[in-house]
């Protein structure tokens, strides 16, 4: 969470406002993201508002309330239904010009401005090797719990150029893609 927030806050600098929009109905995940949003946000000095979404029509909502009360960046955690729903993320972020955070490079893919998370495809890797163990006898309880070590960042510089942000040429080199 803080390096997202921190990648977030190197392309816009001035911003002091981020919206944060969770899912209630999912709420182990909405409470991960407002503990470690709000600690990363405390050492960047940064004001966090939550906003709630559980349908689409709340994501609607959601922008339309930050119509009216603008923030400065927008934060989307990763979450089921928020990926199923990364289209309307990017349009509505589109539409209000509002620069946009997510976990997965799904979002950038379809217009979204950048992602910061761990590689899709890097569990599966591990889920194979782990199968090839398992086939040569070793026992799943004697198998350590692994967690995801590869992690991608991803902008679309087509996005920010919609946006109005010049992405410097340091944020360009610490991506794994850019989209142009």
């Amino acid at each position: 969470m803080a390096k997202r927030l921190g990648l977030l806050y190197d392309l816009t600098p001035k911003a002091v406002h981020i919206a944060v929009l969770v899912n209630p109905a999912n709420a182990p995940v909405a409470e991960a993201t407002l503990r470690d949003i709000l600690e990363a946000a405390r050492a960047l000095g940064l004001q966090i508002r939550v906003l709630n979404a559980s349908t689409s029509r709340e994501i609607e909502a959601a922008f339309a309330t930050l119509a009216r009360d603008p923030a400065d960046d927008l934060y989307v955690p990763g979450e089921g239904f928020f990926i199923s729903r990364r289209v309307q993320f990017a349009v509505l972020a589109m539409r209000h010009a509002i620069p946009a955070m997510y976990s997965s490079r799904e979002y950038p893919e379809v217009g979204g401005l950048m992602s910061y998370g761990t590689d899709a495809l890097d569990p599966w890797h591990q889920v194979g090797i782990y199968t090839g163990r398992i086939l040569k006898g070793a026992k799943p309880a004697d198998l350590p719990v692994l967690q995801s070590t590869k992690f991608e960042f991803v902008i679309n510089l087509q996005t920010a150029r919609a946006l109005g942000i010049e992405v410097p040429n340091s944020i360009q080199l610490l991506a794994d893609e850019v989209i142009e």
